[in-house]
């Protein structure tokens, strides 16, 4: 009889089977310590990976195919490639932003029930990664969860369209759950594809320069907003909103087409593991343990939580906050105002990322994360234009805690790598959680006084870099430090290593 994995948990036994919870959550889809040692001393060469990137075929999580030794120059083209991804889901919540609103006025709903919208959106986050999203990518691989998630998208957005020829509210909330359901399952794969594809030590510059990307869809849709949705139609018109979700699906239709042709190549937990293990010559601790163990990847998870439900709510209800603390202002004056802030946004991913290349990413992570603490606690005491300014600033400071918090809470999973991306993207959920607590507030007293909730949130998360910087230094330091996909062989040419056909540089020596 097969033993048990070490990583599963006992939760009963029904006519003499026995049920383990590591069945149920993908354990069985992860390869085991000794099977990843057993490859080892047989790793891939780079010309292997780039035969296999492109093959357009589903790739065993339990092989090791040797994509976790690729240099920077070699990883480029997927990165860019997966980056438009960032964008394309930017652009999605930029529009949710000015969507909320929008209905409240077309519609005719409470700031609660727009924040329903929120709550369909994010909460497809829950349930995609813990279940086919996160099965998808541990049994099909990246390249078939990117084509996944972008059909969902296009079906979600094509049903904007009946949406708005019915007027109904409810119509565009289940439009926008499958949205978030495409979405969700897009970050299950492309941010964790992000973080491991590449050498180790630029992990955390890596997500918060793809994620840029989706700080300039959110600066692009608001303006777009701003131009379209409020300027030259009545304010009962849903058209426009119909005709930009077709064109959207039609774009993402396309996508899909160009991610079943592009080299992909598939970083598996076989190969993090593999990574980890090389690693460990640069005092990082890694230390092979079952998921349950992981208590950094939790904690990660909590803080993302709350760290999410803050910045939705933050967003969601940012024009609300421009006409509560300045009377008079226009809901295309408020999009407009959104735009800017969003626009910070961004500019505060480019220059946490350049940042990340001389400060060591725990204290980048601390000094923004104590910043938006401030700056939420002044944006609730302020009124008129000083109010909205420094709740803009809010905002610059957000910009790399999301991707930030994710590679750190990745660090050491190894084997577990996957399954630990599903758990910290279902984290995203929390934004259905705080927009409605903080929509209710509003509603009985003022949005400026309901910031309150998102300032308990950010609380909440920054104990997670408090953490990380007084016990987990030295660890995610050795990561620093790591000559993985960076160290070249000396008896070793690359020129089968790029993905565009050209000479390249050797690969790590094997250990």
């Amino acid at each position: 009889m097969a033993q048990p994995r070490r990583d599963s948990i006992k939760i009963g036994s029904i006519g003499g089977r026995e049920y383990r919870l590591g069945s149920i959550y993908g354990a069985e889809t992860e390869p085991t310590l000794e099977e990843v040692r057993e490859q080892m001393g047989r790793r891939p060469s780079l010309a292997d990976v780039k035969q296999e990137a492109y093959r357009r075929k589903s790739i065993s999580n339990r092989l090791v195919t040797g994509a976790s030794q690729l240099t920077v120059k070699q990883s480029i083209f997927p990165i860019c490639l997966v980056t438009t991804l960032f964008f394309l889901w930017g652009f999605a919540y930029g529009l949710l932003d000015v969507l909320n609103s929008h209905f409240q006025t077309t519609l005719g709903v409470s700031k609660a029930q727009g924040a329903g919208l929120s709550g369909a959106y994010f909460g497809a986050y829950f349930l995609g990664p813990l279940t086919y999203s996160g099965w998808i990518v541990r049994r099909f691989g990246y390249r078939w969860t990117f084509i996944t998630g972008l059909c969902i998208y296009g079906v979600g957005a094509l049903m904007f369209w009946p949406s708005g020829v019915k007027r109904s509210f409810g119509g565009f909330v289940g439009s926008m759950f499958i949205v978030g359901s495409g979405l969700s399952t897009l970050e299950t794969s492309a941010n964790p594809f992000i973080a491991t594809c590449g050498p180790p030590r630029y992990s955390e510059l890596r997500l918060n320069l793809s994620q840029s990307f989706q700080a300039i869809g959110s600066v692009v849709a608001p303006l777009l907003a701003a131009r379209v949705f409020f300027a030259h139609v009545g304010s009962k018109d849903l058209k426009t909103v119909q005709w930009t979700y077709l064109g959207i699906a039609a774009f993402v239709f396309l996508l899909a087409v160009v991610f079943y042709f592009a080299p992909i190549p598939e970083v598996t937990d076989s190969d993090m593991a593999d990574g980890e293990e090389q690693g460990t010559a640069y005092d990082t601790g890694y230390e092979d343990k079952p998921l349950y163990k992981q208590y950094t990847l939790f904690w990660g998870v909590a803080a993302q939580f709350c760290y999410v439900g803050s910045q939705v709510a933050i967003a969601n209800f940012f024009i609300n906050y421009c006409e509560d603390v300045r009377p008079g202002t226009t809901q295309a004056r408020g999009a407009n105002l959104l735009a800017m802030a969003q626009g910070l946004f961004a500019i505060g991913r480019f220059v946490a990322a350049f940042a990340m290349k001389f400060v060591k990413p725990r204290l980048v992570l601390w000094l923004f994360m104590t910043m938006i603490i401030i700056f939420t606690s002044c944006a609730m005491a302020l009124k008129g234009y000083a109010g909205i300014a420094t709740l803009a600033v809010v905002l610059f400071f957000e910009s790399c805690i999301f991707p930030t918090i994710f590679t750190l809470s990745l660090r050491g999973l190894g084997r577990h790598t996957k399954r630990g991306a599903s758990f910290l993207v279902a984290s995203v959920s929390g934004g259905a959680v705080f927009p409605p607590i903080l929509g209710a507030v509003a509603d009985h007293s003022s949005t400026h006084i309901a910031l309150a909730v998102a300032l308990g949130g950010f609380v909440v998360s920054w104990s997670f870099p408090l953490y990380l910087n007084l016990f987990k230094a030295k660890e995610l330091d050795g990561y620093l430090k790591s000559k993985v996909g960076i160290e070249v062989s000396r008896d070793s040419s690359m020129e089968d290593g790029r993905f565009d056909d050209k000479p390249a540089v050797s690969h790590v020596a094997k250990l």
